[in-house]
């Protein structure tokens, strides 16, 4: 796969969620009125497509897993930056995806521009193989969405 097929995987999901929004998310108390739907930093990942899909009531980091993955237990993703647990999902008129919740409810973006921001730097840390702990004969251990949005990894970091 490469960065344009990628790109365009991320234009199809804001779309199939735009669609959700104006149907059976509308009117619906936990969506946030100041934001819309917007996909931010797709991008090549070996021969999968990952970025972050906004959404007024979510924000995800997505996955487009080739091959599919079933739905079932969650999935571990290797990121330069450590580890992060997907849960697979089957989403309707378009096929298999691994889903991370970053932040949902969305109400602590006041606006859609904060929340474009929130997902590009979450693309960045991601993809910032500086910010995994060297710790000898310890794996890294899985993100911390509020963590990772803050630059800190480890679960000791994430509680200060």
């Amino acid at each position: 796969m490469d960065d344009d097929a990628a790109r365009t995987i991320g234009e199809t999901l804001a779309g199939i969620y735009a669609g959700v929004r104006a149907g059976p998310m509308r009117d619906v108390p936990i969506c946030n009125d100041a934001l819309d739907v917007a996909a931010i930093g797709f991008r090549a990942f070996g021969e999968s497509a990952i970025g972050v899909v906004v959404t007024p009531w979510f924000m995800n980091l997505i996955v487009v897993p080739e091959p599919p993955i079933a739905t079932g237990a969650s999935v571990r993703v290797a990121l330069p930056a450590g580890d992060v647990d997907c849960v697979p999902a089957q989403l309707d008129g378009f096929g298999a995806i691994l889903a991370c919740s970053l932040f949902s409810p969305m109400f602590e973006f006041s606006d859609m521009s904060s929340a474009r921001e929130a997902a590009g730097e979450a693309m960045k840390a991601l993809f910032d193989p500086g910010l995994l702990e060297e710790k000898p004969a310890q794996k890294p251990a899985g993100l911390d969405r509020r963590a990772l949005l803050r630059g800190r990894l480890s679960a000791e970091e994430a509680a200060s």
